[in-house]
């Protein structure tokens, strides 16, 4: 099973016990209940499915979120950190992905070729 991610809650903003989770699962009157992986993954599965995402897989979000984080200019290593991943690896998987970062180093070449040409 998947592992349970907790945070420290913000206590001004309400009385949170001990070891709340950030998306608690059950029927929400527990706070520290983990939420079942399984289930979570065949509800995304039926709405994707709906949707006609079919191919979509709940993991592919993680990836899409790194890809638009790097498009974005989110610095490399602060993508990393927030996804676990070592920046290196970060780079070799996701990087190539990016279409802004193919766009600008376009731009580059052109703007430097237009003296040369």
């Amino acid at each position: 099973m998947g592992k349970a991610y907790r945070h420290e809650p913000d206590r001004r903003a309400g009385k949170l016990p001990p070891g709340a989770l950030v998306f608690p699962g059950g029927d929400g009157t527990d706070l520290t209940k983990v939420r079942d992986g399984r289930a979570v993954s065949r509800n995304f599965k039926a709405r994707v499915r709906k949707l006609g995402f079919s191919e979509l897989r709940f993991h592919d979000l993680r990836g899409s979120h790194e890809t638009i984080l790097l498009d974005k200019g989110v610095p490399v290593h602060v993508v990393a950190a927030r996804c676990g991943h070592d920046p290196a690896v970060l780079l070799r998987i996701y990087a190539k992905r990016t279409s802004k970062a193919d766009a600008t180093a376009a731009n580059i070449i052109g703007t430097l070729t237009q003296g040369v040409l």
